[in-house]
């Protein structure tokens, strides 16, 4: 594993210097605007302290993490009256597609029409179990 041990090498560890605009903060968090987002309004919760996984997290940490998810959530709406869902998730090791090894939510706004067929939201990471 080549995962990034070190907060000298850690993109959320460091946003401002790695070009990430930071959205809002907390004590414990930071609410990121995702680089690569895959709908307009996607950005990622991540905590301050550097670790892993969304696993490694002290509960006080969740909550601060969900007070800027649901803070951006319903910034979001007030923006954008097209949103009509949400999708947060969060990957948790390689084998689940995570690429940046700083525990991060993200906060995805869905809106009608945006996929010919949602159903199945994040199952569809296996896309043969989607349909149910």
């Amino acid at each position: 594993m080549d995962h990034a041990k070190t907060t000298s090498d850690c993109l959320f560890c460091h946003p401002v210097e790695n070009r990430i605009e930071v959205l809002a903060e907390n004590e414990l968090a930071l609410l990121l605007k995702d680089n690569y987002p895959v709908s307009p309004g996607h950005c990622l919760a991540v905590p301050r302290r550097h670790v892993e996984t969304y696993f490694d997290l002290s509960q006080t940490e969740i909550i601060a993490l969900n007070e800027l998810l649901r803070e951006r959530r319903k910034a979001l709406l007030a923006e954008d009256a097209h949103i009509t869902g949400f999708n947060v998730g969060t990957n948790a090791g390689a084998s689940a597609g995570q690429s940046v090894f700083h525990a991060h939510i993200h906060l995805i706004p869905r809106r009608d029409g945006d996929q010919d067929n949602p159903r199945g939201g994040v199952r569809k990471v296996f896309p043969d179990k989607a349909s149910y």
